[in-house]
């Protein structure tokens, strides 16, 4: 049964090019449903059953697992019996006909803008880590990239001069992605002051973001840094490197960007992926129209000429404030 797991996460790395995050995810859900298969004296994928992996579900919920959690087991276990129809490995797919329920989608956690300028003014740019830091932070909320984009950048691809840097995203797909003035002097001035003093050897080593030993920083590394800078701004909210990147989303529609510009500026292939970003930032969609549209407001003097019904009236034709 591992084989057959094994066998499928080398497909999905070799055929679909998804991230290490997401085998890692999908290798570790497929480990623990074996061992439950096993423990239910299950050892062929043949007598997995429909009932069988509702029952498995009922498991995870009473295992204390999140409705999030339980969705995703459900793609993975989904796209790996697909996969053995498709090997000869069973003769029915039992997911056939399986609805799972979807998990109800949580708002993404984000920061105000005075919060994330406060986060920004955290770290001590006299230090070469601090510098680095700073950089990275500067560079994250500005572009929105994930934080494996970030920790994999290399200093090719990043232009100063023309601001802006290119990445590889989900599925190894390229993404060209502007950032501002603010933004290039902090890693200009981080790539004269402060990498040099991380890394022994430029030449030999392309990566942007080192650790203190030179090595590129681990997903992990920067996760204790933003950690520890929230904590230090005096930021109550939970944050993760996903948190900027959810705050530069929803920042940018509340300041009147189109959702098209900030679903391609986050990589994402499906539209519908980027409403949870226009749900959280619905509140201001009314001082957005006042401030971007042109007839949002008309001048006292059109007002009088043109409007010949008076504030009582229009209460009268609108009592329940409805128009």
């Amino acid at each position: 049964m591992e084989r057959d797991a094994a066998s499928f996460i080398s497909f999905l790395a070799e055929q679909r090019g998804l991230s290490e995050a997401t085998l890692a995810s999908y290798s570790r859900d497929l480990k623990q449903y074996i061992t439950y298969l096993k423990d239910k004296q299950i050892d062929d994928y043949r007598q997995v059953t429909r009932a069988g992996i509702l029952l498995y579900f009922a498991y995870l919920k009473e295992q204390g697992k999140a409705p999030a959690t339980i969705q995703r087991v459900s793609v993975t276990l989904r796209a790996f019996f697909q996969y053995l129809l498709r090997e000869r490995r069973i003769d029915q797919n039992p997911f056939v006909m399986l609805e799972v329920p979807k998990a109800e989608k949580k708002l993404p956690q984000t920061l105000t803008v005075e919060e994330m300028e406060r986060l920004l003014e955290t770290p001590r740019p006299e230090t070469p880590l601090g510098l680095r830091d700073k950089a990275m932070l500067e560079l994250l909320y500005a572009t929105g990239i994930r934080v494996s984009e970030l920790i994999s950048l290399n200093t090719a691809d990043v232009n100063l001069a023309l601001q802006f840097l290119r990445c590889s995203g989900e599925r190894g797909k390229e993404r060209i992605i502007p950032f501002g003035g603010v933004t290039a002097e902090w890693l200009d001035r981080y790539l004269k002051e402060g990498r040099t003093h991380l890394i022994s050897n430029e030449q030999d080593n392309p990566t942007l973001f080192p650790n203190r030993r030179g090595e590129r920083i681990s997903r992990q590394g920067f996760w204790k840094v933003i950690k520890r800078y929230g904590q230090e701004a005096g930021i109550s909210a939970d944050i993760t490197p996903h948190t900027l990147r959810h705050s530069f989303a929803v920042h940018l529609l509340e300041r009147g960007a189109d959702v098209w510009s900030v679903q391609e500026l986050l990589g994402h292939a499906d539209a519908s992926t980027i409403q949870m970003y226009v749900s959280r930032s619905k509140t201001n969609l009314k001082a957005v129209y006042d401030a971007f549209h042109p007839r949002a407001k008309r001048e006292p003097e059109a007002l009088e000429t043109t409007d010949d019904v008076s504030t009582k009236d229009r209460q009268n034709v609108f009592p329940s404030g409805k128009g």
